[in-house]
């Protein structure tokens, strides 16, 4: 299984439009984020976790040129609002499978209500086959997936364990009994958005408590802002088994 970060901020991207913090000004290429989203390989399957604003950017930049479909973890825009760009994808595959809660879908169907509609639809618009994610594994290729139930502040969010990796972002609160899916990893990712505690994410205090708790072999941090610094000072600090994720690292499991 390959994973691809193809992105790696938070809701506003870093830089920041017309920030000048020392971050947002880095010519580091490690501290330029898009909004949070990962490419899944194995086998013949390719598979996106969120599709947030810079979806088109990503798939170019990535040289993606297909996918099995898109898996959300809630409704935010950032996670969501890359949805028209699918079209491509369309018009080579036909409909492109969608996995969500079912608010989610009803978000979607609100703001994508042209994509969603069976009636007098407009030529070019794609078509999506929508597919309601419980908590309880599901099937995605041929690849047993477990969601685990977190809480992002007050909204209900899924992270997902591909067999021996895990990907959680905009987690707050895990209850017991879904931190007891993430036994036996051999990858998390999770989200640590600063230094500074924040009421709907994970600080980079509770990222690390959260991960000598579940105790993968490795753990990549996603989902960050300026805030939490420049990618070199912050990784020289990490457990050696903790890494900062960054714009188009790729790891194998």
């Amino acid at each position: 299984m390959k994973i691809t970060f193809l992105g790696t901020g938070t809701s506003q991207g870093i830089p920041i439009i017309g920030s000048d913090h020392p971050v947002c000004l880095s010519e580091d290429s490690k501290d330029k984020r898009l909004r949070v989203s990962i490419l899944v390989e194995w086998n013949d399957y390719t598979f996106v976790v969120d599709c947030g604003p810079d979806f088109r950017q990503q798939m170019l930049r990535a040289k993606v040129s297909k996918i099995d479909g898109i898996i959300f973890t809630h409704e935010h825009a950032d996670h969501t609002m890359g949805l028209d760009d699918i079209r491509p994808f369309f018009f080579k595959q036909g409909d492109i499978d969608l996995y969500a809660h079912k608010r989610v879908f009803k978000s979607l169907e609100k703001r994508f209500d042209y994509i969603f509609t069976t009636e007098n639809k407009y030529p070019g618009v794609p078509s999506v086959t929508s597919i309601e994610v419980k908590n309880e594994p599901f099937l995605l290729g041929d690849l047993n997936v477990v969601p685990i139930d977190g809480l992002h502040y007050k909204l209900q969010v899924f992270g997902y364990r591909f067999h021996n990796f895990a990907y959680l972002t905009d987690m707050k609160i895990i209850a017991d009994e879904e931190v007891d899916k993430l036994r036996n990893l051999d990858v998390l990712v999770i989200n640590a958005l600063r230094i500074k505690p924040h009421m709907s994410h994970f600080n980079l205090e509770e990222a690390l408590d959260f991960i000598k708790r579940v105790k993968p072999k490795r753990a990549y941090l996603t989902h960050v802002s300026h805030y939490l610094g420049f990618h070199k000072d912050v990784q020289q600090n990490l457990p050696e088994n903790v890494f900062l994720a960054y714009d188009n690292l790729q790891i194998t499991i």
